[in-house]
């Protein structure tokens, strides 16, 4: 019975001024590489190996108990869409969101910890450039990225939510989806919204869920984040030289059960200009409209869903 969970958050304060942190694990449950990156900073801190000097700085080990108790990305449904408030709450998710996004809202800075089902190198997804648009205004593109390059990842990945909103914007269109996926807000998670209640945020894709240098990578980039911040007794890291940095432009749906791809393909996948990525029912073949790369390819998509998003190299 999801009655029987409840939220936890352990929380530090230094003695001198500084931005407030959190730092978030197991949104999805079966992603553990979170939950023992953030208790093993807890132990240093504990242990008197690493002190909290400045600012503020709150750990969720597991932000979905539901999910992770059953080791299973969700519980009722995926805490990281139409992650909001609700007068009513229908499902546990829903209860979460009632419980963590308050939380978010005190804080300046959230770095969310994931890991993915594929084995791909580490990375992190950032927001958009400083706009005023409707569908992610955002002022803080220059602190998001320069804190991302202390993360330790190489990788850099951004247009999430914009390229999701166009992806909306189609269906309806076409008349195509269900309620959830024909809604902007679906495109909202933990990030989205601590940037539309004025802060700036990092999702950490880690590794592979149970890689074993996953929970490392995440632990370094917590102490590395506490470091940059100044919130902790370590000195500053330095950046990442080495980089790549992506740009989501599009996101392509399933529009048939029988729309297939042309091999298995995996996130960061090279795409040539003209190469063909999969085969609708009716033959057509799906296109690679430029070189760059295919991000999030699911070949269980159902019909109206995304099937796969296509990224391009940027500056």
């Amino acid at each position: 019975m999801s009655e029987h969970y409840q939220f936890h958050a352990v929380e530090y304060a230094g003695l001198k001024r500084g931005p407030r942190l959190i730092v978030t694990g197991a949104v999805h449950g079966n992603e553990v590489c979170g939950p023992i990156a953030i208790r093993r900073v807890l132990a240093d801190i504990e242990h008197g190996d690493l002190t909290i000097v400045a600012g503020q700085v709150t750990f969720v080990p597991v932000t979905n108990p539901l999910a992770h108790a059953h080791r299973r990305r969700n519980g009722d449904r995926n805490l990281n869409r139409n992650l909001s408030p609700t007068a009513e709450p229908k499902d546990f998710e829903d209860h979460v969101a009632n419980w963590l996004c308050p939380l978010l809202a005190r804080h300046d800075i959230l770095l969310d910890v994931h890991s993915t089902t594929a084995s791909n190198p580490a990375f992190a997804m950032l927001g958009p450039p400083d706009n005023d648009g409707p569908v992610e205004p955002f002022t803080q593109f220059d602190k998001e990225r320069a804190w991302a390059l202390r993360l330790g990842v190489h990788r850099f990945v951004d247009g999430w939510l914009s390229t999701y909103a166009t992806g909306v914007a189609r269906r309806r269109a076409a008349g195509h989806g269900n309620p959830l996926n024909t809604d902007s807000k679906y495109g909202v998670g933990t990030t989205e919204y601590m940037r539309s209640v004025g802060g700036c945020a990092i999702t950490l894709e880690a590794g592979q869920h149970d890689a074993p240098e996953s929970p490392e990578v995440a632990y370094r980039a917590i102490r590395n984040t506490l470091a940059y911040f100044g919130l902790s007794n370590e000195a500053p890291p330095m950046p990442v030289t080495d980089t790549e940095k992506l740009h989501l432009y599009e996101v392509i749906d399933k529009a048939h059960q029988g729309d297939a791809f042309t091999k298995a393909w995996a996130s960061f996948h090279p795409l040539q200009a003209g190469e063909v990525i999969g085969t609708r029912h009716d033959g057509t073949p799906v296109i690679a409209p430029e070189a760059g790369c295919i991000l999030f390819p699911d070949a269980k998509a159902q019909p109206g869903n995304e099937w796969f998003y296509l990224a391009r190299t940027v500056a």
